[in-house]
């Protein structure tokens, strides 16, 4: 972590990203100039309809997609320019279940755990820290597949988290979770984030944003068309829902 306080957590400068057709007509501009500012400690919300750029940021960020132009750095990291040190900073527990079906909890971090570099004897120290964090303990060797929805979730946050990165970033953490494991899971990140740990959300439940976060800000057409506190999307008595809504169809007319 850096020394100085005052460094954001994340910054992002003018991101652009563009795919690349098979001629110039063809290209796709996912990303049309981002800036963003994220402060150490924040829990904060993406917001953006499907398609809008919220996935593509991440995958800059996280080191999955190369941004076109522009700049990233996670505490004070370049993620294009020192790529190795700036990939151990952050931590991404994606929406799809992009890992191994058939292993269990305990060979999921231990493989992320790997990935990292991490010492055995401080690997399996920091797994068992995760498994009784997550209330695991009794599914440490259940294969993936036989798990519920929740616990899923569950393995997935401990597998971004084995490396104990300065950022989570959240990508639908709760999707395909029943009320009850959702209500769990916000208890989990909700102490992860009262224990200084800067966490990035984006969700298509808004119920969850208005619960988590503090600020949130609102992408669409590769753009941030909105952005602010909690409190400033609410006013006037609205939902974060409402406030969502009225700004996509505002941005989406103009």
């Amino acid at each position: 972590m850096s020394d100085n306080t005052n460094v954001p957590m994340l910054e992002i400068r003018d991101l652009v990203k563009v795919y690349k057709g098979g001629k110039k007509k063809d290209d796709k501009t996912a990303v049309d100039g981002i800036n963003l500012s994220i402060p150490r400690g924040a829990f904060f919300g993406l917001l953006g309809p499907n398609g809008a750029g919220k996935s593509t940021t991440i995958h800059c960020i996280t080191g999955i997609a190369q941004p076109t132009t522009g700049q990233i750095l996670i505490d004070g990291v370049d993620v294009v320019a020192d790529y190795k040190l700036a990939r151990t900073k952050v931590g991404l527990s994606p929406q799809e279940f992009n890992v191994d079906i058939f292993s269990t909890p305990v060979e999921l971090m231990d493989y992320m755990g790997g990935y990292y570099g991490i010492p055995q004897e401080a690997k399996m120290k920091r797994i068992n820290e995760l498994i009784a964090q997550f209330d695991l303990e009794e599914h440490r060797n259940v294969k993936f597949q036989k798990l519920s929805g929740g616990l899923k979730r569950r393995a997935m946050l401990g597998r971004a988290l084995v490396h104990t990165p300065d950022l989570l970033i959240l990508d639908e953490p709760t999707a395909g979770v029943d009320v009850e494991q959702r209500r769990a899971l916000w208890a989990y990140l909700k102490k992860l984030n009262e224990d200084g740990k800067t966490i990035i959300l984006t969700s298509h439940y808004l119920e969850e944003i208005q619960y988590l976060c503090r600020d949130i800000a609102i992408i669409n057409h590769g753009k941030i068309v909105a952005s602010g506190t909690k409190e400033e999307f609410m006013k006037d008595g609205k939902s974060i829902e409402e406030a969502y809504l009225a700004v996509i169809s505002e941005s989406d007319n103009k």
